[in-house]
């Protein structure tokens, strides 16, 4: 009987561990390498920063997590889980609709515990390289003593998010700017920040949730976003937020000059500028690369042509559209209709910066939906 393939799953996050459990059903041999010493990846809090608060030093001490303590899903728990495998409520647990990133972590403990997960994964193991050698793969890992090893495997899963590596604008002056700066990536808990004036630069989810943390202990918080439509403007419900157009410039005496023509003279500025793909170690040749924080050629954004299915990666896009694609690839029916109409309203909920919209459901109205769905998908 010939040997089952060897496939190297990079990382124990979300992604890792679906593929994992995919490629299990597949029965082929899996070894998952997790640098850290427990599973969930960015779900798993860690109180500690990079040594450089920005995340522009190439040698810096990293801590991959970017988790801050107050961090609650953006999306509802019945989005959160897998389609066979739901994200229930637990006695003792986090009940909410949108629960605190410890409940996220249980459940990924509980989902790899069912599917005797735990036992494939190379805990405290960081791949270093993964190159290519004729007909397969060699991947080199280092442990935390700094002994290393190199295996040959058929095929390689990169699962390694991409919220560790900061993406930061381009400001005139910031060079000299006196004063502290950050990325959201280093952003733990908002006691640090008590009694200062903090521009925050972003208008997406982390900006939203920040700010709002920040401002509890903060003398005043200001949000630059790139939005055309945004006027000058204290935000409703809050005494000491205000939102602005983007950051123009900025000077030696902490000025904060935005395009609308306000400025404010800060004491801190806030990156909340998303992250760039980071792949340190994998070594293709050049047949893939990263261009304008793209990651390319990859099919599907999945699996680059010339290398599939030897080399694919997981967890790149954020689309429901590929999720239907690989359900009809996989003989599986298209995402539900009410879990996409969930999606999109959590969403224009976050945008339309309503502050209590994780607590502002009717449970009632999603409970019935969700059951009228199930009995329809019986019936069929």
């Amino acid at each position: 009987m010939p040997h089952p393939l060897r496939v190297a799953v990079v990382g124990a996050g979300v992604a890792g561990l679906a593929t994992a459990r995919e490629l299990r059903r597949e029965a082929l041999d899996v070894v998952v390498f997790e640098k850290s010493d427990h599973l969930g990846g960015m779900w798993r809090y860690d109180p500690r920063n990079d040594s450089d608060p920005v995340g522009s030093d190439p040698n810096r001490d990293v801590v991959h997590t970017s988790l801050y303590r107050s961090l609650r899903t953006n999306l509802p728990r019945q989005l959160m889980g897998f389609l066979d495998y739901p994200f229930p409520d637990r006695e003792g647990g986090d009940p909410r609709r949108f629960p605190g990133h410890e409940e996220v972590l249980w459940f990924l403990n509980r989902f790899a515990d069912e599917f005797g997960l735990r036992g494939l994964i190379r805990f405290g193991s960081e791949v270093v390289r993964v190159e290519r050698v004729g007909d397969s793969w060699v991947v080199e890992s280092r442990t935390r003593d700094d002994s290393f090893s190199r295996e040959i495997f058929q095929a390689v899963v990169v699962c390694t998010g991409h919220f560790t590596e900061p993406r930061l604008p381009t400001i005139p002056g910031i060079e000299k700017w006196p004063g502290y700066q950050i990325h959201s990536h280093n952003y733990r808990v908002p006691e640090p920040f008590r009694g200062q004036i903090v521009v925050v630069i972003g208008f997406a989810a982390s900006a939203f949730d920040i700010s709002r943390d920040i401002a509890k202990v903060a003398k005043e918080v200001h949000i630059a976003t790139r939005s055309a439509d945004v006027k000058v403007m204290k935000l409703a419900n809050h005494s000491n937020i205000w939102q602005h157009k983007m950051v123009k410039c900025v000077s030696e005496d902490s000025m904060v000059a935005f395009d609308d023509g306000s400025s404010v003279y800060a004491d801190v500025i806030f990156y909340c500028t998303g992250y760039k793909y980071h792949y340190p170690f994998l070594e293709t040749n050049g047949i893939v690369t990263i261009e304008d924080n793209r990651v390319g050629p990859l099919y599907k954004h999945v699996f680059p042509p010339a290398l599939a299915p030897w080399l694919s990666f997981v967890g790149i896009p954020e689309k429901i559209d590929y999720c239907n694609w690989l359900a009809a690839k996989s003989g599986l029916p298209p995402l539900e209709e009410w879990r996409e109409e969930m999606y999109l309203d959590s969403f224009k909920r976050i945008f339309g910066m309503q502050d209590n919209y994780r607590d502002q459901w009717d449970d009632a109205h999603r409970n019935a939906t969700i059951k009228d769905a199930s009995l329809q998908q019986n019936v069929i």
